[in-house]
């Protein structure tokens, strides 16, 4: 650091030309302007910038998400047409089998499904959390126990597929035990 100029006021470096008075009337006053003063400075504009990337990385992602749930509802809807598709022909079949009677019951079930896809289809994401939000807080007890089965289920799915990716049987650990030699 240079010498102290000790004509300067305690906590000054060096005088700033051109400084402004200090406001309180007195002419030729000056206001020392120090290094950290600049730091400062260079730190707000940092953080502000910093907070405008935060920003537009937030509204990218945002927007990224939201083209993702739309195209994943967009293939739920599709799915649940196909099994309602699925559940008409068993209905189908049913009336041929056994009658209409039990036939009817299949049809309900298919025009269900069908009427489920096409209200999904018809809202927006947000729609579908908020219905989602609402039957949350309405029966919490019901919300848990389908995350329950519905994390079981994926459970299995997912078990399932590695054990058919790796060979192994879905019951066994997949470790095989050697036989024993019955004497």
């Amino acid at each position: 650091m240079p010498p102290r100029n000790p004509q300067l006021p305690e906590g000054t470096d060096q005088i700033v030309s051109g400084a402004a008075n200090d406001g309180a009337g007195s002419s030729g006053g000056f206001v020392a302007k120090s290094d950290a003063a600049s730091e400062g400075d260079a730190t707000d504009r940092l953080v502000t910038t910093m907070r405008d990337q935060v920003s537009g990385l937030r509204g990218q992602a945002g927007e990224k998400l939201r083209g993702l749930a739309d195209g994943g509802k967009d293939r739920a809807t599709g799915l649940l047409d196909n099994f309602s598709e699925v559940i008409a022909d068993a209905a189908r079949s049913i009336d041929e089998r056994l009658g209409a009677d039990y036939g009817g019951y299949a049809h309900r079930a298919a025009g269900a499904v069908s009427s489920f896809s096409d209200t999904v289809r018809g809202k927006t994401v947000d729609e579908l959390l908020d219905d989602g939000k609402e039957i949350v807080r309405k029966s919490p007890a019901v919300a848990i126990a389908a995350a329950a089965v519905v994390g079981f289920a994926l459970f299995r799915l997912v078990r399932t597929g590695l054990d058919e990716t790796t060979g192994r049987s879905a019951r066994g650990s997949g470790a095989t035990r050697p036989k024993r030699d019955e004497a």
